[in-house]
Parts: C-alpha cells; structure tokens; sequence
C-alpha cells in the first residue's frame, strides 16, 4: 500500500501545533504495520539542514498556476531509524520565506498564506511525476491541503498525469478553515469558478463573496475524518462545534468518521526524556518533586514541593479556554500553589497571563513564545495540566500530560472526553482498600465558578498523598500510543483502495 501524507508541518523539522506531532508520528506507526508511507511538506527557511540534510532529487520542474509557470526544487531528507521519505517542495516565492505560517495564532489571515498553500497543494502532482511513484491515497490533513481533491477534479486543467488516487481528509480543527475572497482565489488559479458543482459554494463573510478552503475538502474528498469519535458526533450537532460547516459534513456523513490521534510514546517519555532535570517512570514517580524544584528556581517562583503545581502548554487562542484559567485562578488565589503558562497567540491571551504573573511572582510565571525544552520541563513539574477549552477535537497536550504524571483538568469536549473520565474513588472490602478510576478532573460546562470547584477538588484530592502517588502510576500506565490509530486509519485506507466508483 502506497501512501503520501501531506500537511503544513511535520515534527521535528517545522513545528507550531499538534498537527506537527501527528504528522511525525502516524507515519511511523503506518510504516510499521508495512504501509510504504512518504510525507511531503514545503521547504520553509526555518528548517535546519545541519540537523536534517536535504538532498536535491529533482530541479526545475515546472508547475503551471493560473496564467503562470513557475519551477520548484525537490530536496528529500530521510526521518527516524525507519528512513521514511520527506519531500521539501523548494519554492523561494511562494513556499520559502516567512516561518510556517505568517500569523502567531497560527489561523488564516492573508491571501499570501492562502496563495502558499494553494500553491503547495498543486505542486503535488508534480512531485509525484517527478518521482514516478504514484501513491494510492493522498492523505491531507486541514485546510492547507484541502484544494488537492479539487486539483484532482480539475485534472484536464492542470496537467497532472493519468493516476487517480484516493483522497482521505482529516480535519484537525474546523475552527481554522482557509477562507479568503472567492474572486481573487479563482484568479490565482485561472479558474472561471463553476468549473465543478462544488465551487459556487461562497459565503459572505470578511473578505466578500469568500471561498472556504476546507469546505471544498470536505465536498470532494473520497473520505472525511476527523481526529477524535466525540469531536465527528459534535461537529455534526446543531452548535458552535460545527463553525458554519456543519450542513457540510451533514451532506458526507456517510462518509465522515472521528479516528482518536495517538501519541508517539518515544519522544515522550520521562524516563529517557534528555531535557528533564532528573528521569523517573510510573515506578519511582516521586522523582517528579526534583523536576518540580527545578522549575521552580529557573523561574522565579517560590520553591515549595509540597503544594500543588499547575502547568499549562498551549497556543493562546480563544478556543483553549484561558479565560477560566485567568478568572479561575484569580479567585483561588488565597489558596497556595504554583502555576506556569507556556504558549503563544492572541495578544490579548498573551497580555492577561502576563498581567497575572506580574500579580502573583511568587506564585505564577508567564512563558510567552514557544521553547520544546521548557514545555516537557513543565510535564515533568506539574501535578497538574489546564486543558479547560470550549471545544477540542483531539488534544494532544492531555496525553503527554498522563505520560509524564501530571494529572489533566479538562473539559468534557471532543479528544478531552474521549481520553480522560472522571476520577472517582470505589472503596472495596468493607472501606478498608480504595480503588481510583478514572484519571483526571473533568468540567462539564464552561464556566468559572464550576471551574473553580473543579480545581478545588483536584486540589483536595492532592492532600491525600497516598491516593494521589496511586494516581499519578496509574495514568502513568495508560497506553495512548499510536498501534491502535494507526490500524484504524490502515483499515479505512483499504476500504478506500477497494471502493469502486
């Protein structure tokens, strides 16, 4: 079986989100079920050759877009021990220049990103002749790829060869979607826009009469999935989930379903973890208090081990439900613990974190920007991780936090309610053994005050150290690695490659 899994950005070499870590990890899981898997990605000038060494395999071949012509390079660097092909579309113009994406929120919000990925998503029939290897599933992830089944369809208009492969979508979050002005779209492109039925779908919205980059995905994709089986059952509910494309994937319902993303349990790992202070496991996880006195020190806070500590990884936007986490911890701030935010995003996120650590020094420290080595450092120190969001198709920051012992607080949305129940204690043999299940603390509603109560439980629950140690070893043991995604989507892949039109 012949894959090419294509997206935005691919870890380790071009990192901003959880998509990252989805496409550095499915494929390797893919590859050991024997599924011959390539990634293809733009080349971005935040990429570091000395560490990944990119190998010119193809140059000058010529991509035809609207009444241009323009020529890309093809570079190739081999990732992991399983040698799995990364193709680098080189493109100064289009690909090249400017990070991953051109807003710190990481949402659409130029017609030069949507022109980046328009582009990239065309130069895919490109790449494929020019490695005369043809795939037979193209698996796009978001809205930056969501025009290549539209290419497909377009195929007279665009050159691309004879092969007909399958196309699989994931949505990793309908929030970002790709819109931008219909008009200025089809004149990138050259098209008239009634070219297929699925094209005068518009909308009026910011920039006019507007295209949606992940509708059209989602319209002419042989399959539709999403990243979590709660989150594909919301996104279909008559609510914010589905962010004005719920009659959308009403219409491909049959052909939509929530695969719950893995996690790949190598790079996190606390007990070979390189960037941790001390290494422990589920065996000796009181070695987690030196990771937490550590922290401390580095930032500033004051050192006290024995209270809670509250750790928080995330992009700063209106989705990951920081304000419970400001107007929360404003009203517990009697209460000692400590807390550490990390993350990069809306200004006004960035600004409201800030000003609580500037508030409470001793108590709070703001992080704002992304640093790999601070996150797993504040893993490994929380007895606590905030996942508090309005909606959350997967989450990928709750199952590093199980990993490293850090009990998650979330909400009952989405991958959140997939991946974490409700702690409870069952008392057993006349009240003498207490049993825990479950592996976090769970928010039904968005709202503060419940919010609060939800931590003041948590923290309630941490006064008892014995229940507590049990706690942190049993979600230690929990098993969110890939082997079970990756079978699923292996099993959907073959389902697509039997279909007959």
């Amino acid at each position: 079986m012949k894959i090419l899994f294509i997206a935005s950005e691919l870890n380790p070499l071009a990192k901003v989100g959880g998509l990252a870590d989805v496409a550095g990890s499915l494929p390797f899981a893919l590859k050991k079920l024997g599924v011959d898997v390539r990634i293809a990605l733009p080349k971005y000038d935040v990429i570091d050759e000395k560490k990944y060494p990119c190998q010119l395999i193809a140059r000058d071949i010529k991509v035809k877009i609207g009444q241009n012509e323009e020529k890309i390079n093809i570079f190739q660097t081999d990732l992991g021990k399983e040698k799995i092909p990364v193709y680098l579309i080189d493109h100064k113009k289009y690909l090249g220049e400017g990070g991953v994406y051109f807003e710190k929120t990481a949402f659409c919000g130029s017609f030069a990103e949507i022109q980046r990925f328009l582009f990239f998503s065309l130069t895919i029939f490109s790449l494929i002749e020019a490695l005369n290897w043809q795939p037979e599933i193209i698996h796009c992830n978001d809205w930056h790829t969501a025009f290549v089944p539209v290419f497909l369809k377009l195929k007279s208009l665009f050159s691309q060869g004879s092969f007909s492969p399958k196309v699989l979508y994931t949505i990793h979050n309908l929030a970002n979607q790709g819109i931008w002005n219909a008009k200025e779209i089809f004149d990138f492109l050259g098209l008239k826009g009634d070219e297929i039925p699925s094209l005068e779908e518009r909308q009026y919205g910011l920039y006019g009469e507007d295209l949606n980059l992940m509708q059209q995905g989602i319209l002419n994709a042989d399959f539709i999935n999403t990243v979590s089986p709660t989150y594909a059952k919301e996104v279909l509910t008559k609510s914010y989930f589905g962010r004005g494309l719920r009659e959308t994937l009403l219409k491909r319902k049959h052909n939509f379903v929530g695969i719950l993303n893995g996690l790949d349990t190598e790079i996190f790992n606390p007990e070979i973890d390189s960037y941790l202070k001390v290494n422990y496991s589920f065996k000796n996880p009181e070695l987690k208090t030196e990771n937490k006195i550590y922290l401390e020190k580095k930032l500033g806070l004051k050192v006290d081990p024995a209270v809670p500590f509250l750790g928080l990884v995330s992009r700063l936007t209106f989705q990951k439900g920081i304000e419970l986490v400001v107007n929360g911890l404003k009203k517990i701030k009697d209460l000692d613990f400590r807390a550490v935010f990390l993350g990069v995003g809306e200004e006004k996120y960035e600004k409201d974190l800030e000003k609580l650590a500037e508030k409470f020094p001793d108590k709070i420290a703001a992080e704002i920007g992304y640093d790999a080595k601070l996150a797993q450092e504040i893993y490994a120190a929380s007895d606590f991780f905030l996942v508090p969001s309005k909606f959350e198709p997967c989450g990928l920051t709750q199952l590093i936090a199980l990993r490293y012992g850090a009990i998650p607080i979330v909400r009952k949305v989405g991958g959140l309610a997939d991946t974490i129940k409700n702690v409870r204690i069952k008392k057993r043999f006349l009240g003498l053994k207490r049993e825990i299940e479950g592996s976090g603390f769970v928010l039904k509603e968005y709202d503060v005050d419940k919010f609060v109560k939800v931590l003041k439980r948590a923290f309630s629950f941490y006064q008892d150290k014995k229940l507590w140690r049990k706690l942190q070893m049993k979600v230690m043991k929990e098993n969110y690695s890939w082997e079970k995604s990756a079978q699923k989507y292996l099993k959907l892949y073959q389902r697509l490659i039997e279909t007959v039109e």
